[in-house]
């Protein structure tokens, strides 16, 4: 087990736990003093799953999808839920089914399998050619960048935002719909339907602009349907007749030389900045216009809003410092003592917009090179939400801006696997319930008996949105136990189950379901500890405390993260450590916790916990692998 460690721990199913053997109540739970959890990778790739090209089977109590650990009666073609132990009936195409003539979610060794759903299946069909009026066959949607770039730069700055531009166009599969906003003082909306006329639409960027009038100015709204003009504008034939796609949102085969053209033209932001003053950037404005734009054209398709931002939010909603240059941006210290005149109001600005963005199911990514503070502060909360990307750099000049940016597009090996619009749902046992989820979801407030009362970072659901999520994006779920004494769970069954469902949009634009069910066995840690200690996982489990350490210095007033992982320590020592009273040299702890003290000695000392000025920026190891340095 210690050298398979090594080789690959997280197997075909990308999951570890803290604990391999679960005690059998909570109180003996909480005495184990590291919590139930389990780290998920929900698409990590692995050679050896098993892909199935037809809907799954779910059971009609709890929604649990038929698994390898069910029971199967061959001779009544029924199965038994081993979450709920309801029977169910096998529909007729599985009428051949026998111990011999599996399908393949029952084998053994396939407890990750992954069914590609067709669009009939998925939700997308039901439209008809305008011209013939013949129903048009199921498409399949393709991914969707609207890239967001602000003017607010030197000439060279800009020279180096809109060459990356290009060359992430480039890279961009042919179908791939692409839209353009730029911002300055105002915000500007393209429209690349018509390459002959260039034509945008304007935003005052000092006042906040809602949704409807959003749509309205973009004659998308209602209120503002405009005839229909003779001809077709491009991408008019490619499946998807909304007209906002077809003006705003073009296939990038199609409107390539039309940006390249367009970009070319850019200038720098031609409003005048007054000595002393910063330039007037709408940040806010433009982000929110772009939400507005995609919630019109493809709600519920998977998109991402790719924000190339070069300094501070200074004029409209979203504001965090103000235009005069005697006004320093607000600092860490500024933030403790509640000092930071626009931070609170630009925070419930960015939270609505990250309401929008997961209720439409896009994605935010920011990319920020400055010398100064661009309010990422702020905007975490609708990149966190979202599942997006953050890239910080000097320069968008310099190589970390450039490669990350280049990566984020590019196909192959290296690629990062950008997936959309996914959600995940978890079953378990009985008597398992979940508390919540720390990383890159939202809550889809889905209410059930295996829901905790308690909860840890997003919770009070068994049912999450994943906007965005890639190869390594990595999940951290925690559990608790409802039952004690007599009820404990494992006195019927000694096995437990967890099923981890993540539906999602690949980069081809398939709708794919992958399904793992993993099972562990419950240990009665009150006779003998043996067992459990041998079921610890001390990597996973350091990855736990890394990351319920940063939940709680930012939600948490006054925590000290110091002296809780101390204490945390020595009670997790004093639980399995083997010592004799007032003889510190007879200390010795078992092999199985032997690199845990190390792990927590360098998260102690680490600049994010030992320096509290840093809370604001403590999101960042939460998706560690979500980011680029």
């Amino acid at each position: 087990m210690a050298d398979m460690a090594y080789v690959d721990p997280e197997g075909m199913d990308g999951v570890r736990m803290t604990w391999n053997f679960w005690p059998r109540t909570k109180v003996e739970a909480s005495k184990c003093v590291i919590p139930l959890a389990a780290s998920i990778s929900p698409i990590r790739r692995h050679p050896d799953i098993l892909n199935l090209d037809y809907a799954p089977l779910q059971c009609r109590t709890c929604s649990a999808v038929l698994n390898c650990f069910a029971r199967v009666d061959f001779i009544a073609k029924i199965w038994i839920c081993p979450f709920c132990y309801q029977r169910n009936t096998f529909p007729t195409h599985y009428h051949s089914i026998s111990e011999t003539n599996l399908p393949g979610e029952l084998y053994q060794h396939y407890t990750t399998v992954e069914y590609t759903i067709p669009p009939s299946l998925a939700g997308v069909g039901g439209q008809f050619d305008p011209r013939t009026g013949a129903p048009v066959p199921p498409q399949v949607p393709p991914p969707v960048f609207v890239f967001v770039l602000d003017t607010c730069m030197i000439e060279e700055e800009l020279g180096y935002a809109k060459s990356a531009l290009k060359q992430a166009i480039g890279l961009l599969p042919e179908n791939a719909l692409v839209g353009f906003v730029s911002f300055g003082t105002q915000a500007h909306v393209h429209e690349l339907g018509f390459s002959e006329m260039s034509k945008v639409f304007v935003f005052k960027g000092n006042k906040e602009v809602s949704k409807e009038q959003i749509l309205d100015q973009l004659g998308l709204g209602s209120s503002s349907r405009r005839a229909p003009t003779s001809g077709f504008p491009k991408g008019a034939q490619n499946g998807f007749q909304s007209s906002g796609v077809n003006r705003f949102l073009l296939p990038a085969s199609e409107c390539e030389y039309t940006l390249d053209l367009l970009l070319d033209e850019l200038q720098t932001d031609q409003w005048p900045v007054q000595p002393g003053h910063r330039p007037q950037r709408c940040t806010g404005v433009a982000l929110s216009v772009a939400a507005g734009l995609l919630g019109a054209c493809l709600p519920g398709t998977g998109a991402r809003i790719v924000a190339l931002v070069g300094g501070p939010c200074t004029e409209g909603p979203g504001t965090i410092v103000s235009k005069d240059l005697s006004d320093p941006v607000r600092s860490h210290k500024d933030l403790d003592k509640d000092a930071a005149p626009y931070y609170k109001k630009a925070i419930k600005f960015y939270d609505s917009i990250a309401k929008q963005l997961v209720a439409q199911g896009h994605v935010l990514d920011l990319f920020a090179s400055a010398l100064d503070q661009v309010g990422v502060a702020e905007m975490k909360v609708a990149v966190e939400s979202t599942g997006g990307l953050v890239v910080l750099s000097e320069s968008f000049g310099h190589s970390v801006f450039k490669d990350s940016f280049k990566r984020v597009f590019e196909d192959g090996e290296h690629s990062l696997g950008l997936c959309f619009n996914g959600t995940l749902e978890i079953n378990c046992s009985k008597d398992i319930k979940i508390q919540g989820i720390i990383g890159p979801c939202s809550s889809l407030e889905k209410k059930g008996p295996n829901v905790a009362d308690t909860v840890i970072g997003e919770g009070n659901t068994s049912a999450w949105k994943l906007c965005g999520l890639d190869k390594s994006t990595c999940l951290t779920v925690f559990f608790d136990l409802s039952s004690t004494g007599s009820n404990a769970p494992g006195a019927v069954n000694p096995q437990l189950y967890l099923q981890f469902v993540t539906s999602y949009q690949s980069p081809k634009g398939q709708n794919l379901l992958r399904v793992t069910t993993v099972s562990r066995r419950w240990v009665d840690t009150a006779v003998s500890t043996e067992e459990l200690v041998q079921g610890f996982d001390q990597e996973t489990a350091a990855v736990v405390m890394a990351r319920l350490t940063s939940l709680k210095m930012e939600t948490e007033e006054g925590f000290d993260a110091t002296r809780w992982l101390d204490r945390t320590l020595i009670r997790l020592c004093s639980k399995f450590g083997e010592y004799r009273k007032d003889d510190p040299t007879s200390f010795t702890l078992n092999t199985y916790f032997s690199l845990f003290p190390q792990f927590m000695f360098n998260l102690r000392r680490s600049q994010f916990v030992q320096d509290l000025s840093q809370l604001c920026w403590m999101w960042l190891p939460l998706q560690p692998t979500e980011f680029f340095y």
